[in-house]
């Protein structure tokens, strides 16, 4: 039999199979001298001798209580033996009281945050044994008192340990004495997770055939370590994380920075990108995005989710969004675990889509059947950088079962960026944590692009021109996103579409909006620059202007040239619009030491606005 030692695998025969994540602290021993050659050089041969079963969990319940119809648990068990030292998880565990042959479901938290009660409570109520882990190490929440938290002992994998997430190099706090995966942070984590699956099966009234994953941003990533290593996951669901190629550099984007691992990079790739785990992928897989997230990259998302060895994968990116969805994208996920875990409503097939590139370039979108369809929202853009890009929304018409809308473009000289959204119908509305009840859900179709080389060869003709007008509010603000937009006070407005050539404002202009309010308020005008174009200079950040406004319902005319607008750092005025990405609308702004610009105390209802556009110095705008 084989027994797992730190850098090398020897032969024993005779006795009990060791367990491996014992034989883990066996780091060091006379006449045994662990070579880098030894190191693993690929997933398979990384995880090859990792037995997530082998040792007892020893589960120590911390605290038990119910609510409601809830069975809730404040747990902790063993992970492993880790040079010597044994490692400790703590985690919330629940389920529905009296329901027997449960699905169990792994949640895995993002970074700098921590297990969730509130993610164990809501998919409890759905129907599953939820179990959510403390991998990072910040206090429980609801902690008495001297209860056990997450110990990781000789090692660090929690977020006290950065570099250890790039990392391959030996250490004190890393595994192997030479150059290994092994001595990367995301190793360590994926066995806690792994072992998160074990106490799942073994829990009485949890069916072991039935058991997802899922987590956002570090727990994305970590969903999709696990289910690229363990056959138990039946379905994942990873949010704004897992994309793989965080090493490698974008053909159309080639100055921006990408990931530089702490060691060899190649092996790096080959044992630790996500890429090399998509296509050990075995579950049906959901990938939840925001078309601009710094962390899941939405480009390099659909270039790792494309190596998945099967058709089961579906996308749905929330437009102009970092790290967060609205409704219409937040329930893909319980509705994608309830397919595969509990018999719910069944997907439709993604959305096939067509570019055509032709003198003006066309999408043509034809959604999966079996779902009435609420909305097609086809978007483009022109820019190559994924977090900072902002995404048009195509006029589409409908012709049959497909909907077809026009892409022009202002130059052949950029590349062409294009997707759908389908918004399809629910019989009836679903609850999703933190959010009103949604009566639809999105389902994104594959990401298109043509390079500039490609839309010279077919053809394609610049047809656009620039405008001044950047929105007339029409459509409302389905060019921003909002954030606490129910909130009367905490409201913020927010548009990337000032970053579009066709949009941007030039030398000696103004912006110009009109406004009217209730009641006599002041508004917070920001604008943002370097916002993610790390090669365009170091982030500058916010410069902001405050607004007088008198209320009374009139409309009042805002004129704002560049120097209105005062660095909140560095007390500079804004030089120029050419490197703004963002436009903010805001109740207040907390600035440094304290300071509230603004009042958080918003009077009347939100502001109305109307005509917002570019005007020369000079022009009667």
């Amino acid at each position: 039999m084989k027994i797992y030692l730190p850098g090398r695998v020897i032969e024993r025969t005779g006795g009990r199979r060791a367990p491996v994540l014992a034989l883990l602290g066996l780091l060091l021993i006379p006449g045994f001298a662990p070579a880098e050659e030894d190191a693993p050089g690929s997933v398979q041969a990384l995880w090859a001798e990792m037995d997530p079963a082998a040792e007892p969990l020893d589960v120590r319940i911390v605290r038990q209580w119910e609510e409601d119809d809830l069975v809730l648990s404040y747990v902790t068990f063993h992970i492993g033996t880790f040079k010597t030292r044994a490692a400790r998880i703590a985690a919330f565990y629940g389920y529905p009281r009296g329901v027997e042959r449960l699905p169990g479901l792994l949640h895995l938290h993002g970074g700098g945050q921590r297990a969730f009660l509130h993610e164990v409570r809501y998919y409890a109520r759905r129907g599953y044994a939820c179990l959510s882990i403390n991998w990072g190490g910040r206090e429980m929440e609801g902690a008495l008192p001297d209860e056990p938290n997450t110990d990781w002992g000789a090692v660090d994998p929690t977020q006290e340990n950065v570099p250890g997430y790039s990392n391959l190099l030996p250490g004190e706090k890393y595994l192997d004495a030479f150059q290994s995966p092994r001595n990367n942070n995301w190793y360590l984590l994926t066995i806690a997770g792994r072992r998160g699956l074990t106490f799942l099966e073994r829990q009485r009234g949890v069916d072991r055939e039935r058991l997802g994953v899922y987590g956002h941003s570090m727990g994305g990533n970590l969903t999709v370590y696990v289910a690229g290593t363990d056959d138990r996951v039946k379905v994942a669901a990873p949010s704004v994380g897992g994309q793989g190629f965080r090493t490698i550099r974008w053909e159309l984007l080639p100055e921006k920075r990408r990931q530089v691992p702490n060691g060899n990079v190649e092996l790096f790739r080959a044992t630790l990108g996500f890429q090399s785990y998509a296509p050990r992928i075995k579950a049906p897989l959901l990938w939840l995005g925001s078309t601009n997230d710094f962390h899941g990259i939405m480009d390099d998302t659909y270039r790792t989710g494309a190596l998945i060895p099967h058709e089961a994968v579906r996308y749905s990116f929330a437009p102009h969004l970092n790290h967060r969805f609205t409704p219409a994208f937040s329930v893909t996920r319980p509705l994608w675990l309830d397919q595969h875990l509990r018999g719910g409503l069944r997907f439709p097939q993604m959305p096939a889509t067509r570019l055509v590139l032709d003198t003006v370039p066309k999408l043509i979108v034809t959604p999966g059947g079996s779902r009435p369809v609420a909305k097609v929202d086809i978007m483009y853009s022109v820019d190559p950088d994924p977090p900072a890009r902002f995404w048009r929304t195509a006029m589409a018409s409908r012709e049959g079962a497909s909907w077809i809308a026009e892409l022009p473009i202002l130059s052949v000289k950029q590349p062409l960026f294009a997707f759908a959204n389908v918004h399809y119908r629910l019989e009836q509305p679903v609850e999703v944590p933190f959010a009103p009840p949604t009566s639809t859900f999105a389902i994104s179709s594959m990401l298109k692009v043509a390079s500039p080389g490609e839309l010279k060869e077919r053809g394609v003709q610049a047809t656009d021109g620039p405008s001044r007008l950047i929105d007339d509010f029409s459509r409302g603000f389905q060019d921003w996103y909002r954030l606490s937009a129910d909130n009367p006070h905490h409201w913020q407005l927010w548009t990337r579409k000032i970053t579009d050539p066709k949009w941007r404002g030039g030398d000696g202009e103004r912006l110009v909006f009109e406004v009217r309010t209730e009641k006599p308020n002041q508004l917070i005008v920001v604008i943002t620059e370097n916002f993610f174009r790390d090669y365009r200079g170091r982030r500058k950040g916010d410069s902001v202007t405050v607004v007088k406004l008198p209320g009374g319902g009139d409309w009042h005319t805002i004129r704002l040239a560049p120097g209105d607008f005062i660095h909140q750092e560095t007390r500079k005025r804004l030089e120029s619009w050419a490197v703004a990405d963002l436009l903010g609308f805001r109740a207040y702004y907390g600035a440094r030491g304290g300071k509230v610009l603004g009042s958080t105390r918003w009077a009347g209802g939100r502001p109305e606005f109307r005509s917002l556009r570019w005007v020369k110095s000079g022009e009667d705008g």
